[in-house]
């Protein structure tokens, strides 16, 4: 990617406990489109990384514009492959398949768009 100018890693206002949602903001733009680009669903510590732009404005986010909700997904489906299937209709800002505790996936999962 390239040079960060800060990482801040979110936390609850009550417990104090990581929210495992860490902020990172680059110098350059071209350095956050090439994280996007080459490090989203890679593993840390077996798990995916899920990067998206961060959303500011808490209408946006909650409004549920360009959200899709898929349900019937076969339990092989990751979160990189519903990416990689739905990214062909459009920008994704954000796509996570569901999980249960025990980290097996519970058949539905969500993508959204940066337009309806």
């Amino acid at each position: 990617a390239g040079p960060v100018a800060s990482i801040r890693v979110c936390r609850d206002v009550v417990t104090k406990r990581s929210l495992a949602t860490p902020t990172s903001i680059f110098n350059k733009l071209l350095d956050a489109e090439r994280a996007l680009d080459t490090m989203n669903y890679e593993l840390i510590k077996g798990r995916p990384m899920r990067l998206m732009w961060s959303q500011r404005d808490p209408s946006l986010r909650k409004s549920g514009v360009g959200n899709v909700f898929i349900k019937n997904l076969d339990k092989s489906i990751d979160n990189k492959s519903l990416y990689d299937t739905f990214s062909v209709f459009g920008n994704i800002l954000s796509c996570k398949v569901a999980h249960d505790e025990r980290n097996n996936s519970k058949g539905y999962g969500f993508v959204h768009f940066e337009t309806q």
